[in-house]
């Protein structure tokens, strides 16, 4: 496993040289302390110095399992991986030594203590030659205990065959490691992909380790200066905070910055290492690869370092696949993909996840045997990551399946988008992260305190409210949106290779102080007269600053009903997009003060909407629809067992259907069921942006589906609904809004209820039931076989019901049913 270079040097520390002749020496002296020990397992509780590579292979000369621990780890979380693992020798340094004597006390175990830097000076056998590593592929080679960013860490059982093949990927077949490289060992050891990036491929060819003396920027650049690295390996979060300090230079210089863009334009390293030579010297002048790993790199700064010269090669994988599974061959980067798939790998996405298989993947997590089963099945590691991959087999991860956020109205969102997108728009955003909170998008920020020096607390949170919340949403679609947002004075929980812990961002929130805010005192009327309609309307607290979406919470339904409001009250239109470019209620009442022609306080009136004329073309009605939709009912019996009842429900006069929503084929399993008659008489309604394409819009005006714009004018798609209404016909209306993620009710939109109420339709509530088990979300084709009911229950009548009761009763109509 180490290369016998013989007086070429292995590893540097600032002035310390260690040659291989003198490292085989000192890893004897490492190995003969524990020889009589008969250990199993071998653990390291250090920082990153050179006795930690002697006490590591000295662990392997003994055949024992190696164990890396954190050593930013605190006493409980080492005292659980003590008492996880056993091991019967710990290697630490003096620095944390008292931290593992109160951990092995906590973890109640027996185990033998040496301190690294007691054993430095102890003199050494240059000559002396260590008996072969004992690498039986079967054998565990070491346990790596995962950082934990959804819970407490699992110990990952690597074996050697799972550690060879990777040194075997990146040595033979894509070339990165060679005799001659210089590779700066900077992240802590106690993850697999510096313990194999920095230290077992080195040392495996006979390169020569730079050991930096810590993470500060000084350190890291003396390094690379003074040893000519030649191969950097980082995390992402490093790379992003030198690209940063380097764009801050160009952009701010108009000679650099036209540089850069010409360097852009040619797309050649060679080109660009000459235009910014200094850059490269800065580094050292030898940096061949920059290799990312740990987490996803953001693509602006990949494609900045290409521009710059520097060839970052981005790397795909897990600490359960010891790591890599896929990697990007030098030359052949693509901005956005982590590579192509190693060889000793084969990948298969499976509804939407990566899934692997090969010598690569581990042996299981140690002592979880339920957990190991999880995640391996039939030999396939399934990651949780979630990827495709193109025509010529590069790799794009889209998200990490147990991060999806998936909202009520089963929207599913990738928060790690929403980050990028934010901390790349807005400088004085030093970090950020976003989770749900009672089924919204919530964001904490981290301010740049050198971007906001000299601001107070007031300022920063009007910065991030306007500049950088504000202005992200007006970019985005609705559900996107964040509508929270809570300011940290320190930093976010990320692992040591910055991975973002998301299941411990919500208890960073700040609880609200129990004792009410000081009430400003504002005079203006308009600004009591809109804050007292949301009030209302909302059954909450409205104060000046409260901006309409990220403080109030109001939907697209809460905002149609403000903009009627302020028509009819104030004689002022307004657009949705111009209410929530305000700051706050305070701004918008500003506006409404100067532009107003009148103040006459009225109610919203969905009734008098209603009545306004809207020009409504119903679609054309092709006699292919009814016959498409009793094929679809023969095809239904034939591929599940699907049943159907309760049709003497629907009444004879118009009426609103509203069936819970579970797949996208619940329109038509609920139409095949209705008759002839009713068919002919019935419509859907469909969103625009499903229907985009000539052939869907012709298909669409033929087949009884209006398309409506709900996201650009939700006011006329409620009335053209109200229009098809009024001329005599049903409509299908999905309560929810969307499909169901799990089959369970989500909330209920008030649209059906206003038209039923207002209009006084009856609706019939529909249950549907298996279809989420027949085509849950992300699968292709529906399975075959699966029990498929539809059911027309009572009808509901408007009376004198408010929107909210009417949607209510619906609901629990619906929900009873499910539950039977």
């Amino acid at each position: 496993m180490i290369c016998n270079a013989g007086d070429k040097t292995a590893i540097v520390c600032g002035d310390n040289k260690v040659s291989y002749k003198q490292l085989n020496g000192k890893i004897s002296v490492y190995t003969d302390l524990i020889k009589d020990i008969n250990a199993n397992r071998v653990a390291i509780f250090s920082e990153n110095q050179v006795g930690w590579v002697y006490a590591f292979y000295s662990g392997w000369q003994n055949n024992a399992t190696v164990v890396p621990i954190d050593f930013m780890s605190s006493v409980d979380e080492v005292a659980y991986i003590l008492k996880d693992c056993a091991p019967e020798v710990v290697y630490t340094s003096v620095e944390k030594k008292t931290h593992l004597e109160e951990a092995i006390q906590k973890a109640a175990i027996d185990t033998k203590v040496f301190v690294i830097e007691d054993y430095e000076a102890v003199p050494i056998d240059e000559e002396v030659d260590l008996p072969q590593i004992n690498t039986d592929k079967d054998r565990t080679a070491v346990i790596i205990y995962t950082s934990g960013t959804t819970g407490s860490p699992k110990g990952v059982m690597l074996s050697f065959e799972n550690l060879m093949a990777n040194i075997d990927a990146v040595t033979n077949e894509v070339h990165i490691y060679s005799a001659k490289d210089v590779v700066m060992m900077l992240l802590p050891m106690h993850h697999i992909f510096p313990l194999m990036g920095t230290m077992m491929a080195p040392l495996f060819v006979g390169a020569t380790i730079a050991i930096s003396p810590s993470m500060v920027s000084e350190d890291i650049m003396n390094t690379l200066q003074q040893n000519k690295v030649s191969i950097i390996i980082g995390v992402p979060r490093l790379y992003a905070a030198i690209r940063k300090g380097i764009r801050t230079k160009i952009d701010s210089s108009f000679i650099a910055r036209t540089l850069f863009a010409l360097a852009k334009k040619v797309d050649s390293i060679s080109f660009s290492r000459k235009i910014f030579k200094s850059v490269h010297q800065k580094f050292g002048g030898a940096v061949q690869f920059m290799v990312a790993g740990g987490a996803a790199l953001d693509p602006e700064v990949g494609s900045d370092f290409n521009t710059l010269g520097f060839e970052v090669l981005e790397g795909f994988g897990m600490t359960e696949a010891a790591p890599m599974i896929s990697f990007t061959r030098p030359g052949r980067v693509r901005i956005g993909s982590p590579g192509e798939i190693l060889s000793v790998a084969k990948v298969e996405i499976r509804d939407g996840e990566i899934a692997v298989k090969g010598a690569n993947v581990m042996q299981g997590y140690y002592n979880r045997p339920e957990e190991t089963a999880e995640v391996l099945r039939d030999g396939w590691l399934y990651t949780g990551d979630l990827g495709r991959l193109d025509d010529d087999g590069y790799l794009y991860i889209t998200g990490r399946k147990k991060e999806i956020i998936v909202l009520s109205t089963g929207k599913n969102i990738n928060p790690a988008e929403i980050e990028t997108k934010i901390e790349n728009m807005a400088s004085c955003v030093a970090d950020i992260g976003v989770f749900a909170d009672k089924d919204q998008l919530r964001a904490i920020i981290v301010p740049n305190k050198a971007e906001l020096e000299g601001k107070n607390e007031n300022d920063i949170h009007n910065i991030m409210k306007q500049d950088v919340i504000d202005k992200y949403n007006q970019s985005v679609a609705p559900y996107k949106k964040l509508m929270a947002f809570s300011i940290l004075n320190a930093d976010l929980p990320r692992t040591r290779l910055g991975k973002l812990q998301r299941f411990l961002l919500p208890d960073l929130i700040k609880e609200e102080s129990d004792e009410p805010k000081e009430e400003v005192k504002i005079d203006l009327k308009e600004y009591h007269v809109i804050s007292d309609f949301i009030a209302n309307e909302k059954n909450c607290n409205v104060r000046p600053e409260n901006h309409i979406e990220i403080d109030l919470g109001m939907d697209s339904l809460d905002k149609v009903g403000l903009q009627v409001f302020i028509q009819s009250t104030f004689g002022v239109e307004m657009e949705e997009n111009e209410l929530v470019a305000f700051p706050s209620i305070l701004a918008l009442s500003e506006f409404i003060a100067s532009k107003k022609t009148r103040l006459s306080i009225e109610k919203i009136n969905w009734s008098k909407i209603l009545k306004e004329k809207v020009h409504l073309q119903l679609p054309r009605t092709w006699f292919t629809g009814t016959i498409f939709v009793r094929m679809s009912k023969f095809f239904f019996q034939l591929y599940f067992r699907f049943k159907g009842k309760g049709l003497s429900n629907i009444p004879d006069g118009p009426c609103i259907i509203a069936p819970n929503h579970q797949s996208f084929f619940d329109g038509l399993f609920v139409a095949s069921f209705l008759k002839q008659k009713v068919i002919r008489n019935t419509y859907f309604y469909a969103k625009e942006k499903h229907i985009k394409s000539k052939f869907l819009k012709f298909f669409a005006n033929r087949h009884h589906i209006i398309i409506m714009d709900l996201n650009k004018d939700l006011k006329e798609s409620i009335q053209k609904m109200g229009e098809a209404l009024k001329k005599q016909k049903n409509l299908i209306i999905f309560p929810e809004g969307t499909r169901s993620f799990d089959g369970k009710l989500g909330e209920f939109k008030k649209t059906f209820a206003i038209l039923s109420r207002e209009l006084n339709i009856p609706i019939v509530p529909v249950s549907i039931k298996g279809a989420i088990d027949a085509l849950p979300r992300g699968s292709v084709f529906p399975k075959p076989l699966k029990k498929i009911s539809v059911e027309f229950l009572k009808p509901v009548y408007p009376e004198e019901s408010t929107y909210d009761a009417l949607s209510n009763i619906v609901y629990k109509s619906i929900s009873v049913n499910q539950s039977r």
